[in-house]
């Protein structure tokens, strides 16, 4: 059974200048993720989709292939992981080089663990689904949610809830953003990743940060250094 490991890495990042390559503690922050892909010894190949030089370099020295490189069309800001993915696999597959199962992981998730990548595999294979994706709980009840009007007054989304105890409203989880298992083939039939048979694992929100600002990038680091004090 062959895997594929695809860690997108555009250079054009707005909200963060040169994320993908950004000194996160000691080193660019794509190196946690080619390192953990290589450790977890699950794939035949761990692979860096980008267009940047600066970016592909980095990518190889820490391990990673960079076979060639993005297309302008999968470069730009309105490109989805969906198209980057799509053209990683057509090209293997034009070079004869065909895998089972692919792993998109994010070059901004130095959070992700060995374990949990092993954990996506084997749900993925076992229970012969789709697409596994790790997710964790909304911080708050979204059904309390909030938004303002035009004239500044604040009101419920939900006002049906205005009374509800938390503990009584329906837990909510979103993505956890950091990588997605997924079968070839389905994915090469449906053209997309989340469907009717995709899986999730539950990640405690101490092991999930979305990075898209400097805050989000010290509270990232402050978790990841609480999670290495702990081993």
């Amino acid at each position: 059974m062959r895997n594929l490991c695809i860690i997108p890495a555009r250079g054009g990042s707005k909200r963060i200048l040169r994320k993908n390559i950004k000194e996160f503690l000691n080193k660019p922050i794509i190196a946690y993720s080619i390192e953990t892909a290589l450790k977890s010894n699950l794939f035949n190949e761990v692979m860096v989709s980008t267009e940047d030089d600066e970016i592909a370099n980095v990518a190889i020295k820490f391990g990673a292939r960079v076979p060639f490189f993005r297309s302008t069309d999968s470069a730009n800001d309105f490109s989805t992981v969906t198209h980057v993915l799509n053209e990683v696999i057509d090209h293997y597959q034009t070079i004869g080089q065909v895998f089972e199962n692919a792993c998109c992981l994010y070059a901004t998730a130095p959070l992700t663990t060995i374990e949990h990548i092993k954990q996506g595999f084997e749900i993925l294979v076992q229970k012969q689904r789709d697409t596994v994706i790790p997710i964790t709980p909304f911080t708050f009840p979204i059904w309390r949610g909030l938004k303002t009007e035009d004239d500044e007054k604040v009101k419920m989304i939900w006002p049906e809830f205005l009374n509800s105890r938390s503990q009584d409203l329906q837990e909510v989880f979103h993505d956890a953003g950091q990588w997605y298992w997924f079968s070839v083939e389905s994915f090469i039939k449906n053209k997309k990743l989340f469907n009717d048979n995709t899986c999730a694992i539950i990640l405690d929100q101490i092991e999930v940060q979305d990075i898209d600002n400097l805050t989000d990038w010290k509270i990232a680091e402050l978790k990841y250094a609480y999670l290495q004090s702990l081993k």
